[in-house]
């Protein structure tokens, strides 16, 4: 037999083995999949933010059906995308409650003008690394679009300097919030609709009133007019807790540089 026919025949031989241990291995070796994991996954957001707590969509939907995690934890997905995790699994779906990204930011480019002009990667993370950002204020939106790259629905965008929430499309994922350097970025739910501190520099009053015109000075005002309780000045900065609040909005009118709102659109 020619030294060339041997080595095919060995050469076969050989494949035919692996073949028949990898076939081996995959019969005993198999581990089952639940068929409500992938039926879980496919009516899930697909955004992969993280906002239930798991590394993706895969392992949400796994840890329901394995560890009993809730249904109503895909924020992207809310509602809907709860009673069809429900239905898969046969439970009740629960209160699943919308939320929303909100800016704590007020500097316009107006408002609040920049200390030196800035050439460089167009990526808040880059310019805060110099000198803390290029704007006056050190605390604010550095304006450079890191969260509307993270965005997966469109709902952010950079105007007048600053990020500002489409809440039509925000679904409160929470991905901008985590790709803020400066974590002015919060999710706070959606029905409550109260009023949020646009602000979050921590200097002196008159220190903030250089850096930004719309800045709060931690005058106290409106936690003098608040009758909940809800609102307390602590390093330099008001913040309202949105447990005691009720809404009543006297703070919003009393602030003198305007910088309690309620969120809205854009």
């Amino acid at each position: 037999m020619s030294p060339i026919l041997m080595a095919i025949i060995l050469v076969t031989a050989i494949g035919l083995v692996g073949a028949v241990i990898l076939v081996a291995a995959s019969i005993f070796m198999y581990v089952p999949v639940d068929e409500r994991v992938e039926k879980i996954t496919a009516v899930l957001a697909g955004a992969n933010c993280g906002a239930c707590g798991c590394a993706g969509c895969a392992d949400y939907a796994k840890s329901i059906v394995e560890d009993g995690n809730a249904v109503n934890k895909c924020t992207p997905g809310g509602a809907a995308c709860a009673a069809a995790v429900a239905e898969i699994m046969g439970v009740e779906a629960g209160a699943s409650v919308s939320m929303k990204a909100v800016v704590a930011c007020s500097g316009t480019c107006e408002k609040s003008p920049k200390r030196f002009e800035f050439q460089g990667v167009e990526s808040c993370q880059a310019v805060k690394g110099l000198y803390g950002g290029d704007g006056m204020c050190k605390y604010g939106c550095l304006g450079y679009g890191d969260c509307t790259r993270a965005c997966a629905f469109d709902a952010i965008h950079i105007v007048d300097g600053i990020a500002k929430v489409d809440r039509a499309k925000c679904t409160g994922c929470g991905a901008c919030a985590a790709a803020c350097p400066n974590a002015i970025i919060s999710i706070i739910p959606e029905e409550k609709r109260k009023p949020v501190v646009l602000c979050q520099n921590k200097d002196k009053g008159g220190d903030t009133r250089k850096a930004c015109t719309a800045g709060c000075i931690g005058c106290m005002k409106c936690t003098k007019v608040c009758h909940f309780d809800a609102i307390t000045v602590e390093n330099n900065l008001a913040r309202i807790d949105q447990e005691k609040c009720k809404g009543c909005q006297l703070c919003v009118k009393e602030c003198p540089m305007g910088v309690i709102h309620v969120p809205a659109n854009g």
